[in-house]
């Protein structure tokens, strides 16, 4: 009785299957020793991501036929270093934020859950996905946001508390079709689903654009992205480019964000940063030298914390899927800023250091 079971359950998982073009099984788990120093504190850990982010997916694609498909991606974080999943958020507020239980916190789909379909006319996408505003930090960051290596830029921008920094739920999302010599592009609107007529009723609501060029070795990109909050209006703006001189690749972005309209804080940020990937046989060079500066004017009193960080790394690429990783980053406050680097506690004025080594592999 057993066996029928088990051979009905193949049976019915290989009919669902075929019925798509493809379906693909894929991750990443990538530990990371970090240590970090402070004024106020050192930390060492065991934690994830130092190189790529580490998680666990599934994605489909069916062919519809004429030129039309349907696909679906569903993408959770992993937290290898302790089993967790990682939180999501509802509705692109802060009230939205997953709260996660320690040793409890369930998988999630947090990096991305969409549905899409897609032609010549480009792709339409529903759910859970990347902003336009994002891209520009990632693909234009020598360490792709990820680990010590970061730049000022992401960090400074999350701290402000805007949730839809990286990525917007109740997303409707339009992708330019990849045929347009070398142009590209996308829209996104996404909502935070309050009850209408009232004075929360678009918090956490907002759009982003962004337009690039590809061709050789050039590439460039910008965006735009406003998005509505109880405690004011969040605008940022982003350019981005690199280009690939065969030795070594020249990469820069530059940021400015505006938070306004609130009763309590005004906020403008800007952040820049330059750098570059050097290939050296089986592995490859990452340099970045970042900055970020906030003018929050709260009352009369005006203050401009800054940071500046440089960060050097290597990747030794043991083959396609698997990498040793190495990254050191310093980081100077001025301006009465006191951040930290891997979990240090931090002092004004002072300076902070921090340190990755890991191992990445994927599949």
């Amino acid at each position: 009785m057993k066996k029928s079971l088990i051979a009905l359950a193949v049976l019915a998982a290989a009919g669902a299957a075929s019925a798509q073009s493809s379906v693909t099984l894929f991750g990443v788990v990538d530990a990371t020793l970090a240590f970090g120093k402070g004024d106020g504190g050192d930390k060492t850990q065991l934690t994830n991501s130092g190189y790529n982010s580490s998680r666990l997916g599934f994605r489909g694609t069916e062919d519809l036929g004429g030129g039309l498909s349907a696909s679906f991606w569903l993408e959770a974080g992993l937290n290898n270093d302790d089993g967790q999943g990682a939180a999501t958020n509802a509705n692109n507020q802060p009230t939205g934020a997953g709260a996660a239980v320690a040793g409890r916190q369930g998988l999630t789909f947090n990096r991305r859950s969409t549905v899409s379909l897609a032609g010549g006319w480009g792709e339409l996408r529903l759910g859970r996905d990347y902003t336009p505003q994002f891209w520009n930090l990632t693909v234009f960051d020598p360490f792709g946001t990820n680990g010590v290596g970061t730049s000022a830029t992401l960090n400074n921008t999350q701290q402000t508390g805007d949730p839809v920094t990286v990525r917007a739920s109740n997303s409707i999302g339009y992708f330019l079709p990849g045929n347009l010599g070398g142009f590209y592009g996308q829209a996104q609107y996404y909502m935070g689903e309050n009850i209408q007529g009232g004075p929360t009723e678009d918090d956490g609501s907002g759009f982003g654009l962004r337009g690039g060029y590809a061709a050789g070795p050039f590439n460039v990109a910008i965006a735009y992205a406003k998005t509505n909050f109880a405690a004011g209006d969040f605008e940022t703006w982003n350019i981005g480019g690199q280009w690939d001189f065969g030795v070594a690749k020249l990469i820069g972005q530059y940021a400015s964000n505006e938070l306004s309209g609130g009763t309590a804080l005004n906020l403008d940020g800007k952040g820049w940063l330059i750098g570059g990937l050097i290939p050296v046989g089986a592995g490859e060079i990452r340099l970045s030298y970042s900055a970020y500066e906030t003018d929050a004017r709260l009352g009369v009193a005006t203050t401009n914390p800054e940071v500046t960080k440089y960060a050097i790394g290597y990747v030794h690429n043991l083959s396609k899927r698997t990498a040793l990783y190495a990254t050191f980053a310093h980081l100077s406050n001025d301006g009465g800023a006191s951040q930290a680097l891997n979990g240090a506690v931090g002092a004004v004025n002072a300076s902070s250091t921090g340190y990755d080594f890991g191992i990445r592999h994927s599949f």
